[in-house]
């Protein structure tokens, strides 16, 4: 058996190093995943919000394994069952337009931005309003977008055409409209920005300017869709509708897959040429996507998220008084980040050594991604973890 250790040292010689990677994973199931070396842990990031119905789900599985024995891929130069299949999915779940597909959330907000150019270049609308502490994506347009120069430094010059306002500051979007102004992109709970949900009269207001200046709302689901928020998509916690909005993470629990959805009046605004994808919409993708949406429907998810989210904040709220580094606990459903008073990375290490893996977003936050279908009974062994390490970090016994 290969080792931890042998699988790094390959890693380091011959993958370009984009990422940190700490653990060696080599097998899933459910909520747990296990090591090169054999220990078993909590997965509560879920492959950061992309496994939402845990690992190797057998509907899933079985939809792959079927589909893979019948048709991989043809192009988008001839039609295949499975894609309007999902297509027609996706549109009733929300917006009953038409859909774009992709292999990934950048790929998707990049169909999304050049589908706002197209649609307001008759116009002369281009500019695009987006929040600080936002994220897109990291190809050139959607680095532009994204709202945290930690990601920009060193890729000038970006993109133009791009603005950022304060979160939850509708006064600050209103502002920044002007005639050039095409769009405003938002993130119904900012994840790489913290774990921020939107407030109701924001995510309203920014409709109603939209609507008062003819210009278009577009909302990034790449990681609050596809129920992590205990709704399908982030925004509909909100009563309100995009005009158009991104998928990708979750909508093929691990089969790469974007999407984007529009309503209506913005279906038919790329025309044969004006945008394309070769692996967009493959019979295999879309297989696992469709068996994706089934299993959350049937297993009745929404709710179960909804629950387990309340279980799961509720209970790191009722340690909290107890440590004094933890200053807010908020998310929704099961998209949760515990707000520390000092770096995150090192506890999210601690938890890692305690069988619990999780994420810093941010300098201090810790964030929480549990698959949809997680049990009662593992919220409740992650929070023993959680309360075990911040006992220890706050040098007291739990009894204290």
């Amino acid at each position: 058996m290969t080792t931890s250790a042998e699988i790094i040292a390959k890693h380091k010689r011959y993958v370009i190093p984009t990422y940190a990677p700490g653990l060696v994973l080599v097998k899933g199931k459910g909520t747990r995943v296990w090591d090169a070396d054999g220990k078993v842990y909590l997965d509560f990031l879920a492959g950061i919000a992309v496994q939402n119905l845990g690992h190797c789900h057998p509907r899933v599985v079985e939809a792959i394994c079927t589909q893979a024995q019948k048709l991989v891929h043809v192009s988008n130069l001839y039609y295949n069952e499975n894609q309007p299949r999902l297509a027609e999915k996706l549109a009733n779940l929300a917006l009953h337009g038409k859909c774009f597909f992709a292999n990934s959330g950048a790929e998707a907000n990049e169909a999304l931005i050049k589908l706002v150019r197209l649609w307001g270049s008759s116009k002369g609308r281009h500019d695009i309003i987006t929040m600080t502490n936002s994220f897109h994506g990291r190809t050139l347009a959607t680095l532009a977008a994204t709202g945290q120069t930690k990601y920009q430094e060193g890729f000038a010059p970006l993109t133009s055409g791009f603005s950022h306002v304060q979160f939850n500051d509708l006064e600050s979007v209103k502002a920044a409209i002007t005639d050039k102004t095409a769009a405003v992109l938002v993130e119904a709970v900012q994840g790489e920005g913290g774990v921020i949900p939107a407030t109701p009269e924001f995510m309203q207001g920014v409709r109603a300017l939209c609507d008062e200046h003819g210009i278009l709302m577009l909302c990034d689901e790449v990681q609050c869709g596809m129920g992590r928020t205990g709704r399908w998509f982030g925004f509909q916690h909100f009563d309100v509708e995009p005009d158009a909005f991104s998928l990708a993470k979750a909508l093929g629990s691990g089969y790469p897959i974007g999407a984007i959805v529009t309503r209506p009046h913005l279906a038919d605004v790329f025309q044969p040429g004006k945008h394309a994808s070769t692996f967009g919409g493959s019979p295999l993708a879309c297989a696992a996507a469709l068996a994706t949406i089934q299993a959350i429907d049937d297993e009745k998810l929404l709710d179960h998220a909804t629950a387990m989210g309340d279980r799961f904040k509720n209970g790191i709220s009722a340690m909290a008084p107890r440590y004094e580094h933890i200053k807010d606990v908020r998310g929704l459903g099961l998209m949760i980040g515990i707000e520390l008073d000092q770096a995150a990375k090192p506890i999210v290490d601690k938890l890692t050594e305690n069988g619990l893996i999780s994420v810093a977003t941010g300098a201090h936050v810790v964030r929480f991604l549990p698959p949809l279908n997680v049990k009662q009974t593992e919220i409740d062994e992650a929070l023993e973890i959680i309360d075990e390490v911040m006992a220890e970090v706050h040098g007291i016994t739990r009894e204290e």
